[in-house]
C-alpha cells in the first residue's frame, strides 16, 4: 500500500501542476473553458482516484483479516464523472463539455506516464 500513497503523491504534485496552467491558460488565452473544462474534469478525476485508493485500502485490509471484501466503490467513481459532466453541461459559457471529459481521465493519464517512468528507471 505504500507504493499507492507514492503514486498518489505524485498524482496529487502533477495535478497542482495541470492547476497552475489551466489557471494561466484560463487567464491569459482566448480558450478559457476549455482551460476551465479540464480544470474541472482533473478535479473529479482526482477526487475518483482517492476514492480509489482509499477503497483499495480497505479491500486490501479485508482480504487479509479474511473478512467479507467491500465494494471498490465503482458507483461512488462513476456518479463523480457523472457530476463532473453535469456541470460542464448546465454551465456551458464557463466549462467546455469536452474538455472537462479529458480532464477526467488525466490522472489516469498521468498514472500510465509514471509507470513507464518507473519503468524506464528501474530496467
Amino acid at each position: 500500500m505504500l507504493n499507492l500513497h507514492h503514486i498518489f503523491t505524485m498524482q496529487k504534485k502533477a495535478f497542482f501542476f495541470l492547476l497552475v496552467v489551466c489557471a494561466l491558460g484560463w487567464g491569459f488565452s482566448p480558450y478559457d473553458s476549455v482551460f476551465a473544462g479540464i480544470a474541472l474534469g482533473a478535479f473529479f478525476g482526482t477526487y475518483n482516484f482517492w476514492i480509489l485508493v482509499r477503497r483499495m485500502e480497505k479491500f486490501d485490509r479485508s482480504i487479509s483479516e479474511g473478512t467479507k471484501v467491500a465494494s471498490i466503490g465503482t458507483a461512488l467513481r462513476f456518479g463523480s464523472g457523472v457530476a463532473a459532466v453535469a456541470i460542464a453541461i448546465s454551465l456551458p459559457q464557463y466549462f467546455h463539455l469536452i474538455s472537462t471529459v479529458i480532464g477526467l481521465m488525466i490522472p489516469y493519464i498521468f498514472l500510465v506516464v509514471e509507470r513507464i517512468v518507473h519503468q524506464t528507471k528501474s530496467h
